[in-house]
């Protein structure tokens, strides 16, 4: 029996050099580290991700790869990759999953747990 297993997770970090508070406009990069636990090699196809910020406004986001790339993960394999996102309030939510193809051909989705977007000052 095949079995898929893609472990993900994620770290942010609030960016205030290109971060405009008083614009309503905060910064964060993400590192994403992409693992295959499984028994079966697979390839990122897509990513969708759900972006909220504090007052609920929820952005979509779907596209083609990451970072430009599709990666093929080998059992046992891992890809890590940092990007970005701007939300209008200091504090936010991203999670989302990723379109993957095994290579027999067997599509699925990895998900990617919930992780808070928030800047240095409102944690106390």
């Amino acid at each position: 029996m095949k079995e898929f297993s893609i472990k993900i997770s994620a770290n942010s970090q609030y960016q205030p050099e290109r971060s405009s508070p008083g614009e309503g406009r905060y910064v964060f990069a993400y590192t994403i580290v992409i693992e295959n636990h499984g028994d079966q090699s697979a390839r990122l196809l897509d990513r969708h991700w759900i972006i909220t910020d504090a007052d609920g406004k929820a952005q979509e986001v779907r596209g083609e790869g990451v970072v430009g790339e599709q990666p093929h993960l080998k059992p046992g394999e891992r890809f890590e990759y940092t990007s970005g996102t701007i939300i209008a309030t200091p504090i936010g939510s991203m999670h989302g999953s990723y379109g993957m193809i095994s290579d027999d051909g067997t599509r699925f989705d990895a998900d990617i747990p919930a992780f808070s977007l928030a800047s240095a000052m409102t944690i106390h």
